[in-house]
């Protein structure tokens, strides 16, 4: 029986909040109906924002990056490397597929890039270089022709370093706006972009919530909620270690879980003690304190078996596991959406650098979907052919009597032709 240390005293809330679903979709309404004026009216009253242009030209863009930081450059081509060649082996891995199922009958299957992507690249306390490399970078691996990506302006200038990381990445458009008005203008169109098919990328509370009631008239990623970490740990590694991992990801929002499931009382009391010290120093323990008294845990296994039961329940966006037995969890683990193991590793590794895509299933999606890879910008469309006459009969026959049980008429004869146009070829043949 789990033995808790310490207990969330929120469970968050799944769904949208009534008021800010109305006021979202009131916004969207808006743009929809008055395009780029209201755009511009949006932009202005909540990033004080209203450039000539919201698209930043080609020597624009060349100024600002001659303006970064050339280690900080490198650093961005470092981790776009890692990202583009993970990108690279996945899309290496999706073969198309042919194959004779009856004498003549041709299946298959194809993959085809989607035409176009709008890509959001959040800005705000965090502005999140890495989520160019996620979105842009590996739509481009998957042979996207358009990529569109927003980002928003930083305290009324321009957010150099992720400006340069959506150019390096691939985008062919940038533009400098945010929020709801961002990824509403790249899913309907307005007067200074076109609108795309596929909508990526994480985003505040306002965006998560626009992308949730945009989908069907674009496709997006995933509905991302707050982030998450769990730790599998045991008497292997230490509170420290585990307090470090723990407290890395609560700083992202003051409603980010942080669970330790842990075989170890004593790595237990110890990381709870460990949380104390470091958020007296944590330069961010403004939110990550919040995140830690009202959605950390602290909970105490019987056996790998039972961390194991109950990180499947809970269906984290992240599980780091150290442990004595780490591939018994990479084996046996099926909920989650992104594993790091081994203390060598860390979830900070896989959100900057280390080549896996960052953007994840959260709020226990991770029961039902994988995160954001290659494969999401690509259509896999089937196709068939039938170059056998006897076969084309032998399939309609079948189909007809299918399609009477059914009371479809107009497929029976679509069927029923084939028999009589074919049949007397098929008995020439045989």
């Amino acid at each position: 029986m789990a033995e808790i240390l310490k207990e969330a005293t929120s469970k968050g809330a799944h769904g949208a909040d009534p008021a800010l679903a109305e006021r979202v979709s009131s916004l969207i309404d808006t743009i929809a109906e008055r395009g780029e004026q209201a755009v511009r009216e949006m932009s202005e009253e909540f990033d004080g924002w209203s450039p000539g242009e919201f698209r930043l030209s080609a020597e624009q863009i060349d100024e600002i990056i001659h303006g970064v930081d050339p280690g900080t450059l490198g650093d961005i081509r470092f981790a776009q490397t890692q990202i583009r060649n993970f990108a690279e082996a996945q899309l290496a891995s999706l073969g198309d597929v042919e194959v004779e199922t009856l004498p003549g009958v041709m299946l298959g299957h194809k993959h085809i890039p989607v035409g176009s992507v709008g890509a959001y690249v959040p800005g705000g306390r965090y502005p999140m270089v890495a989520s160019a490399h996620m979105s842009v970078l590996t739509a481009k691996v998957a042979g996207v022709p358009r990529v569109a990506a927003c980002t928003p302006p930083l305290n009324g200038g321009v957010p150099a370093e992720t400006v340069a990381a959506m150019h390096l990445a691939g985008a062919d458009e940038i533009y400098l706006l945010g929020g709801v008005q961002a990824v509403a203008s790249l899913a309907l169109g307005t007067e200074f972009v076109d609108k795309t098919d596929v909508l990526v990328g994480p985003g505040n509370a306002f965006v998560a919530e626009a992308k949730r009631q945009l989908y069907g008239r674009v496709g997006i990623d995933l509905l991302a909620g707050p982030t998450e970490t769990l730790l599998l740990a045991d008497e292997t590694v230490d509170g420290e270690m585990c307090a470090t991992d723990l407290l890395g990801q609560a700083e992202h929002g003051p409603t980010s879980p942080a669970v330790l499931l842990t075989t170890s009382r004593q790595l237990g009391i110890d990381t709870l003690a460990e949380v104390e010290r470091q958020l007296s120093t944590l330069p961010t323990a403004d939110i990550a304190s919040v995140a830690w008294a009202d959605y950390g845990r602290v909970i105490v296994c019987g056996d790998a078996r039972e961390m194991l039961d109950l990180a499947n329940e809970l269906a984290f966006e992240h599980v780091q596991v150290m442990t004595g037995d780490d591939d018994f969890f990479l084996e046996n683990l099926t909920n989650y959406g992104a594993l790091f193991l081994g203390p060598m590793t860390n979830v900070s590794f896989g959100d900057k650098v280390i080549g896996t895509n960052h953007t994840l299933p959260t709020q226990g999606a991770a029961r039902y979907t994988g995160g954001l890879w290659v494969g999401k910008f690509l259509k896999t469309v089937t196709y068939q052919r039938v170059t056998d006459p006897a076969s084309s009969v032998l399939i309609g026959e079948y189909c007809s009597r299918l399609c009477a049980i059914e009371n479809f008429a107009g497929h029976q004869a679509q069927a029923d032709i084939r028999v009589r146009r074919y049949g007397d070829l098929a008995a020439a043949r045989a």
